[in-house]
């Protein structure tokens, strides 16, 4: 199989194991993040793979470059990325995403023992391994989708401009005379 075909199965499995999932994200067909722990959690950390074009004969580029990661230590993610590495080498020729992210899940109280819990480090902290990383592709927001019958009714209110008809929330005269007030019963 193609390098190609084993990347388009892998991330078919990827967006339907995490969809849903907070803590995956996914920058680019070839580029994804996972957050290790909740949140609010002082030992949480943020795992970014990406794939070379020759992957999973090639091993992923791991990094921790993320801000998210700005509070640990840079030997910390150092060990963190030696560990994920040595699972990188016993995986290589395989879809190994999943795995390495399930592996640092389960071994998150290992990595972070040595963590103190209130460090703050310089934000200049940067640690990657391979090639250089694939920028974050920005999402476009999507405008709301009307329906064709909304579409419709939408266009009988309004003119040629866009703009609803001079007199359209007025309320009709004759109408309130007839119904007359309270007082006339």
């Amino acid at each position: 199989m193609a390098a190609n075909e084993d990347q388009e199965m892998e991330l078919e499995a990827l967006r339907s194991i995490y969809e849903g999932d907070v803590c995956f994200r996914e920058l680019s067909p070839v580029s994804f993040q996972y957050r290790i722990g909740e949140s609010g959690d002082p030992k949480a950390f943020l795992i970014e793979v990406s794939w070379p074009e020759t992957y999973p004969q090639t091993a992923p580029v791991i990094s921790m470059d993320a801000f998210f990661n700005n509070t640990i230590s840079s030997a910390i993610k150092q060990s963190i990325l030696d560990k994920l590495m040595v699972e990188v080498e016993a995986n290589l020729g395989t879809a190994m995403t999943y795995t390495l992210f399930e592996y640092a899940k389960d071994n998150k109280e290992v990595f972070m023992e040595n963590q103190p819990v209130n460090t703050v480090t310089s934000v200049s902290n940067s640690i990657s391994i391979g090639t250089p990383e694939v920028p974050p592709s920005k999402k476009k927001e999507k405008k709301e989708q009307l329906s064709k019958t909304q579409k419709r009714k939408l266009a009988d209110k309004t003119d040629n401009k866009g703009e609803l008809p001079r007199g359209w929330n007025w309320v009709d005269v004759i109408k309130l005379s007839k119904t007359g007030s309270k007082d006339d019963e």
